[in-house]
């Protein structure tokens, strides 16, 4: 036995013995085992090279293994490996300074989490203690996280195994012009209506007991969900109107993945708390937090904020989170996001839907994709039904079979696929994996009722 197909045992034995994997059925799976990772690219022990157009789980905004990330860990482990999140501390207090200065409006303070989820539990606390109001409203088609309260503010499948019920959250209808739950016949017309929805609830929920709406700017797992002109301005005026804080969650779509550095600039709106992870760093090491408005900070000036986690603000964190922005800001990565949406993601991918027609629908900003899979484009019936498992979901898994054997690797969810590469990913590279999912389509367009 070769030493790569040795490694594979003991890695794979290792894994099946001792790892608990999330969101599954533990015997049900055969992970892959990954050996390397460089650029866009990652690697198996068998030799197999994959092209990810996932971004791992759309973090790897700057790549794997980009060498001056990877050298400012190691210099910070050298230097100072932990200390305690009460403490002052340079690449601390200088990562906070360079997430301020690239929020919107005057999102000037950030409070440190490990990861997305943690955010957005904290958003929500912070929400509560300044309105002292206890509910919180969210979509019914998001993701906020998987822990306590942000599985269950979201909206998808994920939280049926773990709805509570205690949370204090009240669902709406957002906007989504391809499946209006309006009947909407325009973009206009479904601002309009889900709008006019959002408020009707705020009255019938009670205003006075509403501390915040919690909103994906741009929703990521429930299909890259693109908002209409006018209706995230529509929401910050319900909000200001009747003192409820508006919260968004850009944990997947900030640092770059929509082609700016948080996709809120998109429309020219400021809210009250911004939640962060993922791509602040790249993934290189965990890190997540919460932009935080002047007015709510001034809630906690002189009132505990009684919350804080052990590894807030972690040093090796925050050194990659410095590393990875100065990175994005001297390669040009945000801009470089923005053109190969306008460019080459955009134009290939419709390109794509005009020549299948499994393809219902193609949405999407900078280096942030999808495709809404469909049996029939006339009815616009999903390719499988929602929440699809084992053979109801046969059509998407032979999909994701196709892909892989042709060298990409996918993020599918649902009846889509959810085209994220990295932002630093090469024009050749988009082609490449143009070329592949041209070929793939085949596999759903046989299933065309």
């Amino acid at each position: 036995m070769n030493a790569d197909a040795d490694a594979l045992r003991t890695v794979k034995d290792a894994d099946r013995k001792h790892v608990f994997h999330s969101w599954s059925a533990q015997e049900l799976i055969d992970p892959l085992a990954v050996a390397g990772a460089e650029g866009s690219y990652f690697w198996d022990y068998e030799g197999n090279r994959y092209l990810d157009f996932s971004s791992a789980l759309v973090y790897t905004n700057i790549g794997y293994q980009h060498p001056k990330v990877a050298a400012a860990i190691a210099e910070q482990a050298g230097r100072l490996c932990t200390v305690a999140p009460g403490f002052a501390v340079d690449v601390r207090s200088e990562a906070a300074r360079l997430i301020a200065e690239r929020t919107p409006g005057d999102l000037d303070r950030i409070f440190f989490t490990n990861a997305g989820a943690e955010a957005v539990e904290n958003a929500v606390r912070m929400a509560r203690l300044h309105t002292g109001r206890p509910k919180v409203m969210s979509a019914y088609r998001s993701y906020h996280g998987a822990t306590s309260t942000a599985i269950n503010l979201t909206g998808d499948a994920r939280r049926f195994g773990n709805d509570s019920a205690t949370a204090g959250v009240v669902h709406f209808w957002g906007p989504f012009p391809y499946r209006s739950p309006f009947y909407s016949g325009s973009e206009a017309e479904e601002c309009e209506r889900a709008l006019r929805h959002l408020e009707d609830t705020v009255v019938f929920e009670g205003p006075q007991s509403i501390a915040a709406i919690i909103l994906e700017t741009v929703g990521g797992a429930p299909g890259v969900l693109v908002p209409p002109a006018g209706y995230l301005a529509g929401v910050r005026e319900i909000c200001d109107r009747h003192g409820i804080v508006f919260i968004l969650d850009e944990v997947m779509v900030g640092f770059g993945r929509t082609g700016t550095w948080f996709a809120a600039e998109h429309w020219g709106v400021t809210p009250d708390l911004l939640c962060f992870a993922k791509g602040v760093t790249s993934g290189y090491v965990p890190l997540g937090g919460v932009a935080i408005s002047s007015a709510i900070a001034e809630t906690f000036a002189r009132r505990t904020y009684p919350g804080g986690l052990t590894y807030s603000g972690h040093v090796l964190a925050c050194a990659a989170a410095v590393a990875t922005i100065n990175v994005m800001e001297e390669e040009g990565v945000v801009e470089q996001s923005a053109r190969t949406g306008t460019e080459l993601l955009g134009p290939g991918l419709r390109a794509l839907a005009e020549r299948h027609p499994s393809v219902g629908e193609v949405r999407g900003l900078g280096t942030f994709w999808a495709l809404e899979l469909v049996r029939d484009a006339a009815t616009r019936e999903p390719l499988v039904p929602y929440n699809a498992s084992g053979a109801a979901n046969a059509p998407m898994a032979a999909f994701g079979a196709a892909l892989k054997k042709g060298g990409l690797w996918p993020l599918l969810a649902g009846n889509r696929i959810h085209v994220a590469p990295p932002c630093t990913i090469a024009a050749e590279d988009v082609a490449k994996g143009l070329a592949i999912l041209d070929e793939a389509l085949a596999v759903t367009d046989a299933h065309m009722s």
